[in-house]
């Protein structure tokens, strides 16, 4: 494995997930204290998510024709220009023409975020060898992991920057270490990293194997389960309802991302080094569904909402952590080497359909049904991931590589 690109690439997408996370809060808390509504604030990130579902599509084929290094620098930069855009909000617009700018610019956010994503992940495939599943599983967990956990420093970032910096400045500030970033990329990474041997056809963007459309199906209904109460719902819960600052509300997000991050880095070891099948996927997505109907219920039975809202999220984000490992790993095993780009794109794809259906619920549910509106919608998804990924092959999906993998995770 080439330790090198790794960490290249690896370190393009840390600082770009601190931007981030930084930007969510930034934009959160900025309109939430100009007075938005909870279906407005979901509005602000809807076309950050709409985008990414193209993104990912498109973006996957034209990896695997020109090679992640372009899509990697493509979406590196498109984040530049996302920051300067929101930099250059005039306060004095309409709030018409705000909403407007603020959505094309997260437009450009939400491109950026899964061309780097899907570049990223996908060079983890191209770089580990072969017959090393073990090694593959354990790479993918540390850098989805220490993604997440970076995104919740993000939050914190977004709110110190907020306060020490204004809008405008945090915004200026993040744009120019992210130009630095993108230059050493630039200069650093090879040309042909992540290019298909053959030219991929246009109409391979859907043809699929049924493990990759099953998968991509569970994700879509799995990151629904999750953006269904974290994009609007419990943020504005515990502003409004339980009172806490901005910067409660922000450490409170970012320390449920970061355990998050934490516990996926983790999934191997909690898993005692098992290669995950399509039964691991299928058992974390219920034990998901369990969780996220307690919460509701705990609070219906009259308990304190702060320590239920508190304890019971830590352990929804423990168990989500492990299933977002599981799938991570799941869609780079059933592809081949050769095509990364184009079907994590696609699982991607899935991924960010999931997360538009789940940030317009988030706004919606919490604003007709409150807090527990939210939490019974994410109960219901999470149900629906679970039962799709009973369909999923109940095997490793290269068993002649197994063995290989498990001597791997014996000597470390």
């Amino acid at each position: 494995m080439n330790l090198r690109h790794y960490s290249l690439v690896t370190g393009a997408y840390w600082a770009f997930t601190l931007t981030d996370g930084a930007l969510r809060m930034l934009v959160l808390l900025h309109f939430a204290r100009l007075g938005y509504s909870p279906v407005q604030l979901a509005f602000l990130f809807l076309l950050y998510e709409f985008c990414g579902i193209l993104t990912n599509l498109l973006g996957g084929w034209l990896a695997s024709r020109m090679g992640l290094r372009i899509t990697l620098l493509a979406g590196l930069f498109l984040q530049v220009t996302a920051l300067g855009l929101l930099a250059g909000l005039n306060p004095a617009w309409p709030e018409a023409w705000s909403v407007a700018w603020v959505m094309g610019a997260q437009a450009l956010s939400g491109i950026a975020k899964d061309l780097t994503k899907m570049s990223s992940k996908s060079a983890i495939k191209v770089l580990v060898p072969a017959d090393a599943r073990g090694t593959l599983f354990r790479w993918v967990a540390v850098l989805t992991g220490s993604k997440n956990a970076l995104k919740g420093v993000g939050f914190f970032l977004g709110g110190w920057l907020l306060v020490g910096l204004g809008y405008t400045g945090a915004l200026l500030a993040m744009a120019g270490g992210l130009l630095a970033v993108w230059l050493v990329a630039w200069a650093s990474l090879p040309a042909e990293l992540g290019k298909a041997k053959t030219k991929v056809g246009f109409s391979q963007l859907f043809a699929k194997s049924r493990a990759i459309n099953v998968l991509s199906a569970a994700r879509l209904f799995l990151f629904g389960a999750r953006d269904i109460w974290f994009v609007v719902g419990v943020p504005v819960f515990l502003s409004t309802t339980l009172g806490w600052s901005g910067a409660q509300v922000g450490g409170f997000m970012a320390s449920w991302v970061i355990g998050y991050g934490v516990i996926q880095s983790g999934a191997p070891a909690l898993l005692r080094g098992r290669v995950p099948a399509g039964g691991t996927a299928a058992l974390a997505g219920f034990l998901l569904a369990a969780v996220a109907a307690v919460i509701p219920l705990l609070l219906a039975a009259g308990l304190a909402p702060g320590p239920v809202m508190v304890g019971g999220l830590a352990l929804f984000g423990a168990v989500f952590a492990l299933n977002s490992a599981i799938h991570s790993y799941l869609i780079l095993d059933y592809t081949d080497g050769d095509k990364v780009a184009l079907n994590v794109g696609f699982y991607y794809m899935a991924n960010a359909g999931g997360r538009l259906i789940g940030c317009l619920l988030s706004g919606v549910l919490y604003q007709t049904a409150g807090l527990a509106g939210c939490l019974w919608g994410t109960f219901g998804f999470a149900v629906v991931a679970a039962g799709i990924a009973l369909a999923l092959p109940r095997s490793a999906a290269h068993p002649e590589r197994l063995a290989a993998s498990e001597r791997v995770i014996d000597s470390d």
